[in-house]
């Protein structure tokens, strides 16, 4: 089987260094349209130490979210369905109108917030290492969900040809041909 080699992917005898799994508790932040009662209850189960996964949005960086799924989503999930970076090279700020009458308009610029600058850029650094940086995030992504699904599960992966061919390759590594 062919395998991608790149920077910090083996130790120095030549074994795969496995990605560093950080599992932290997540924090429920909103709660939208959620009745008295429901309420009450998700109050209860908390105190109790227990969660309840119904309609839940979880915003955060995959480093730390993956690992944090497999001890109650371990070999349990049907269908993951990924749209990651494209490795494009762009950081999608953009410059936005906004209307200050019905004749002028203002022009600014939306630069992204600390979250959005980590989450939206698709820019992996420069050189002959850059698409290093994008194959060592895009193994570890992988690397996790593999261990969510099930044996019988699927995952479909969006990429286009920037980076499509070495995606393949990683994902041939980690659930085989």
């Amino acid at each position: 089987m062919v395998k991608l080699v790149w920077d910090h992917k083996y130790d120095e005898s030549g074994n795969s260094i496995a990605p560093l799994q950080i599992a932290l508790p997540f924090q429920t932040i909103e709660t939208l349209n959620e009745s008295t009662q429901q309420r009450q209850k998700s109050i209860e189960l908390f105190l109790k130490g227990q969660t309840e996964w119904r309609n839940r949005l979880i915003w955060g960086d995959k480093k730390y979210v993956l690992p944090s799924l497999l001890p109650e989503f371990a070999n349990s999930v049907d269908l993951i369905y990924i749209d990651p970076p494209f490795d494009t090279g762009a950081n999608f700020s953009h410059i936005v109108e906004v209307p200050e009458n019905q004749e002028d308009y203002a022009s600014f610029t939306k630069l992204p917030s600390i979250i959005e600058q980590k989450a939206y850029r698709d820019t992996w650094g420069s050189g002959p290492t850059h698409t290093d940086s994008y194959l060592k995030w895009f193994y570890e992504t992988i690397f996790f969900l593999e261990k969510l699904l099930k044996p019988t599960g699927s995952i479909y992966v969006h990429l286009d040809w920037h980076v499509g061919q070495y995606a393949k390759v990683v994902l041939d590594e980690i659930f085989g041909i």
